[in-house]
């Protein structure tokens, strides 16, 4: 996706955050990354409305994706796994400790589990996901993970 097609896109998804404030404490979740580890996929909703669907990655045979429901920890643009030989994982929302949803460079690999517990995903896909949570902010987001 082209740079001007996304702007164009955010903009006409996202609805400037002033809009939906609320009186009370409690955040307002409008980004929920829906990941089902049996159709190994991910189902992206903002504001209750189903956007995209993707395909991922989640952990091969010998590890686990933990599955729950999570808030995102912290994002990092450029990530590299100290764990995994250094291994890129671009646009990373660390939602559980070291699990994460990122970019990856396994393309042909989405849509079976390949992973050793993160949910990966194109990397333009990563991006817009990234780039709704950034400015939505961590707190409006939510990660579902269901078997």
């Amino acid at each position: 996706m082209k740079r001007r097609e996304f702007t164009l896109l955010l903009g006409a998804l996202l609805v400037p955050q002033a809009a939906f404030a609320s009186s009370s404490a409690e955040p307002v979740t409008r980004v929920v990354a829906r990941v089902s580890i049996s159709t190994q996929s991910m189902k992206v909703y903002h504001e209750g409305r189903h956007i995209y669907t993707w395909p991922v990655s989640t952990a091969k045979s010998g590890k686990i994706t933990p599955t729950g429901v999570f808030a995102p920890e912290f994002l990092s643009r450029n990530h590299r796994s100290r764990r995994y030989n250094n291994a890129p994982m671009p646009w990373a929302i660390f939602y559980d400790g070291n699990y994460a949803i990122h970019g990856t460079d396994q393309i042909k690999r989405l849509g079976k589990p390949a992973s050793h517990g993160c949910v990966r995903l194109h990397p333009d896909n990563a991006e817009i996901l990234f780039k709704m949570v950034k400015w939505e902010g961590m707190e409006a987001m939510r990660v579902e993970i269901v078997p």
